[in-house]
């Protein structure tokens, strides 16, 4: 089969690999159908996680057909039409017993395209078959449902939840990529009083204007005196860091005001700075976590009830076998205004 491969930092490409079989009980061979790139995709490429190896296949989001089961598997067979989660689950360790399925300890947690081989190819072995894919409704596009893989539920618990975003609020999301667009879209659902959006990019403010930003601060604008004059100097309830720098996270915790929560959802390759010497007096609260997908139920439910219309998100259509363009529009996200590009078996 074709799959893009990683091979260093700066390296990869689009070639034939062996396909992959059943090596457990409870995994299952999925056809991919649908797949998609992540902005953790880029930082790999950057060297940003040493834990990728060289040889290792990409991708951790997909929508396919289940072609083959293990022995152990009980709640999807060959046929079904599935959604992959970015995020595998043992279902029996300390964690999966309490939903914190990203920390799983028996072998699951991000593995697809991290520690295995993942979903930017024709088909995949999916460890855990029964705990780590969800059945699709008819109701739900492979399309819709690829954006429940991950951005959606990560902004949604990373960003939303653990920010504690309240009816009334003021929201300050930094970065308005896919994850800040979709933590945009999610944050709505709490009816927070303002959405902000903070990115220097005039394409994607514009998206976020579309998906329920009420303010756009963008390149040249002062993000604190904007936040300032929202809330007569006290500051945000909730800011969500999206971006994964050291200036976008310190900038979250310059707006967020005394007593509030700042959700940092980004993926960091360098330090960033915790000045404390300003910070321990103001009663913050400060996250970072990564997804469980616990909440992939809840937002397919929404989905298929016509509540969410994650295909909002998706810029860029692409056949499977397309994908070193697909790579090159999503990498230059500032020239071509990619935020999410879609590769598929029946797409062009």
């Amino acid at each position: 089969m074709k799959a893009m491969v990683y091979n260093g930092p700066g390296k990869r490409v689009w070639e034939e690999v062996p396909d992959p079989r059943l090596t457990a009980p409870a995994d299952a061979v999925v056809r991919v159908d649908a797949v998609t790139i992540c902005g953790t995709d880029l930082h790999i490429l950057k060297g940003d996680v040493p834990a990728v190896e060289p040889g290792r296949i990409l991708g951790h989001e997909a929508v396919g057909t289940v072609m083959a089961t293990g022995d152990a598997v009980t709640t999807v067979k060959e046929g079904d039409r599935v959604l992959v989660s970015c995020i595998t689950a043992c279902g029996r360790c300390r964690y999966c017993r309490t939903s914190a399925y990203g920390q799983c300890l028996g072998g699951g947690g991000w593995i697809l395209g991290h520690r295995i081989d993942g979903t930017q190819a024709e088909y995949v072995r999916v460890p855990f078959a029964d705990t780590s894919t969800h059945q699709l409704p008819e109701a739900v596009s492979d399309e819709a449902a690829l954006m429940l893989a991950d951005i959606l539920p990560t902004s949604y618990e990373v960003g939303v939840l653990n920010g504690r975003v309240q009816p009334g609020d003021t929201v300050v999301v930094v970065g308005a990529g896919p994850i800040g667009l979709a933590a945009i879209t999610t944050a709505r659902l709490f009816t927070p009083s303002h959405i902000v959006a903070v990115d220097p990019a005039a394409t994607r403010l514009e998206a976020a204007k579309r998906l329920g930003a009420d303010v756009l601060v963008g390149a040249g604008d002062d993000p604190a005196a904007a936040v300032a004059e929202l809330t007569g100097g006290l500051g945000a309830d909730v800011t969500i860091e999206a971006v994964g720098i050291p200036e976008t996270f310190e900038l979250c915790t310059r707006l967020v005001r005394p007593g509030g929560h700042l959700a940092n959802v980004g993926v960091h390759g360098a330090p960033a700075t915790l000045h404390l010497e300003d910070l321990w007096i103001r009663n913050l609260t400060i996250t970072t976590g990564l997804v469980d997908t616990y909440s992939t139920p809840a937002l397919l439910d929404m989905v298929a009830a016509g509540r969410l219309d994650p295909t909002t998100f998706i810029t860029h259509r692409y056949g499977l076998m397309d994908m070193e363009a697909a790579y090159r529009t999503f990498s230059d996200a500032a020239e071509t205004g990619a935020l999410k590009v879609v590769l598929s078996r029946t797409g062009t």
